[in-house]
């Protein structure tokens, strides 16, 4: 029986915060774990992170303690429309439709009835795409349907006590106007952001003024939507939900929610706060801007584990998410796999990302190296490619063959996209065309049917008796940039070897012009 608690991996730090909430007395059969999704936008690749991480740390609670547990993906459908994205059609229809509810909103790609019905799609979709786990809640579904009501009640019996922790939060003229509830205009359908003039707690009312008049409209059953950071603690206490994971920009929402929802007698959820992802100019990834990159863009260019890896990786640091870190994760998350061995080892990544069941291909091919054949071969054929790679690995498993033909395809994507249009070889001075050429000298020697390592080794050996004996890193740079016209490449034995001896020397001759 494997003790589970020894490990260190932060997805089992993250599930022991929640063991330790259970040994605090709270008494649970199935803990609750939630992720929040603000349909606003199409959905983005922060969403699918967020549920995806929230997932590896709900598989270790599930094996530090073999309790039941469940996922909710809420979607705040219900939540007005304040602006109109840059990424989709029909800007124009959508700008009449400001301050509705999501569900109320038209949908611009003209698919589902409403926006908020379009992006709730799509959130799913690409959440079953991964197999991952979860119960879809709509807010609109639940407000209407009378869900919330009773976690209602207790808001507006708090009303004040809440309105002490959140007006000195807000600034001046906010909190003339501030209100947890915003009703719904019977007449329009738009949400109202107007102040409260009085709350019943007999009828479970409140009284606004609008439009000149006074209303009195009912707090139950979707009549009134709650403003977000009071929602989010009403949902902790609705759903008794025991975890939930944000972005470094709720971290005060997530405070002032807690508060909120230790008034209303309930406990808030563990937390982690991860980094934001940013773009290619370092600007933080965002639904309305449309920047970044898409899941379908990563997927094009890369297998779906490599994704799982980005996010696996460094949850608290700040990270680049462009296509050019699409290779490094590739080879990455390769790297790890082939460390996994047939026993449990829950402190590799990929233990994470296959939930402990191996996918059980093992393989020396790496992203960088079929980007390389690629390059050299000239060929968008991926039977090409495959035919070069049959030569080296003679044999596979349906499963490898399965993974080396995704790797092949989304490699000549890649590198139609953002390699070859970038391609600039260095012409070398005659000091490294000299040791380029010792290069050629010493592979020469080496027999056809010698071993990658072999290759390597006397390609490494030329660099530690040139002048770049105390730099190797930029004795291999120079191999690449004069070969390949990049700065980093594969392994140069292993690439030697799939490509074989006679070719490689070609390619090599080719660059030397000798």
């Amino acid at each position: 029986m494997i003790d589970y608690n020894q490990y260190k991996s932060w997805p089992f730090v993250e599930a022991k915060k929640i063991l330790k909430r259970l040994e605090s007395g709270q008494t649970k059969k199935k803990i609750i774990f939630e992720t929040g999704y603000g349909p606003s936008g199409l959905p983005h690749i922060g969403t699918f992170g967020e549920v995806l991480r929230t997932n590896m740390v709900r598989f270790c609670f599930e094996k530090l303690t073999g309790m039941e547990t469940d996922l909710i993906a809420f979607s705040d459908d219900m939540d007005g429309f304040r602006k109109v994205p840059e990424n989709v059609p029909n800007k124009e229809q959508l700008s009449k439709f400001l301050d509705y509810p999501l569900t109320s909103v038209p949908d611009p790609f003209e698919k589902f009835n409403s926006f908020g019905e379009h992006n709730n799609a799509k959130l799913v979709e690409f959440l079953n795409r991964f197999n991952l786990p979860f119960t879809f809640k709509s807010s609109t579904e639940a407000y209407k349907s009378g869900i919330f009501n009773e976690t209602i009640k207790k808001i507006l019996l708090n009303y004040e006590k809440i309105l002490n922790v959140v007006l000195p939060t807000l600034g001046e003229d906010r909190r003339k106007t501030y209100s947890p509830f915003f009703p719904i205009d019977e007449n329009t359908g738009k949400i109202l952001q107007v102040p409260v003039n009085e709350v019943n707690t007999d009828d479970f009312t409140i009284s606004y003024i609008f439009e000149g008049k006074t209303h009195v409209k009912s707090v139950l059953d979707g009549h009134c939507k709650l403003q977000w950071k009071v929602d989010w603690a009403m949902r902790w206490a609705a759903f008794g939900v025991d975890y939930e994971m944000c972005g470094k920009d709720l971290t005060d929402s997530y405070a002032l929610s807690s508060k909120i929802c230790r008034i209303i007698g309930s406990t808030p959820p563990e937390n982690l706060i991860y980094e934001l992802f940013l773009d290619e100019n370092a600007e933080k990834i965002s639904k309305s801007k449309g920047n970044g990159i898409s899941i379908d863009d990563w997927l094009k260019y890369s297998i779906e584990e490599s994704l799982a890896m980005f996010m696996y990786q460094r949850p608290t640091t700040a990270k680049k998410l462009y296509f050019d870190v699409i290779p490094k994760n590739t080879d990455e998350y390769l790297a790890h796999l082939n460390k996994w061995q047939d026993e449990e080892m829950p402190d590799n990544p990929t233990w994470h990302i296959h939930k402990n069941n191996n996918p059980g291909y093992y393989s020396k091919i790496n992203y960088s190296l079929i980007l390389n054949l690629i390059s050299v071969c000239k060929s968008n054929d991926p039977n090409v490619i495959l035919g070069l790679i049959k030569n080296y690995q003679t044999s596979f498993s349906t499963i490898e063959l399965d993974y080396i033909n995704r790797m092949i395809s989304c490699g000549i994507n890649f590198f139609t996209d953002f390699i070859q249009p970038k391609l600039k070889f260095k012409i070398p001075n005659s000091e490294e065309l000299s040791i380029l050429k010792n290069v050629v000298l010493e592979i020469n020697k080496i027999d056809e049917s010698a071993e990658a390592d072999d290759f390597q080794s006397v390609i490494f050996s030329v660099g530690k008796n040139s002048q770049f004996k105390d730099d190797i890193k930029s004795f291999f740079k120079l191999i690449y940039e004069v070969v390949f016209g990049q700065e980093n490449g594969p392994r140069l034995g292993s690439f030697i070897k799939i490509y074989t001896k006679e070719k490689s020397l070609e390619l090599f001759k080719s660059k030397l012009n000798v």
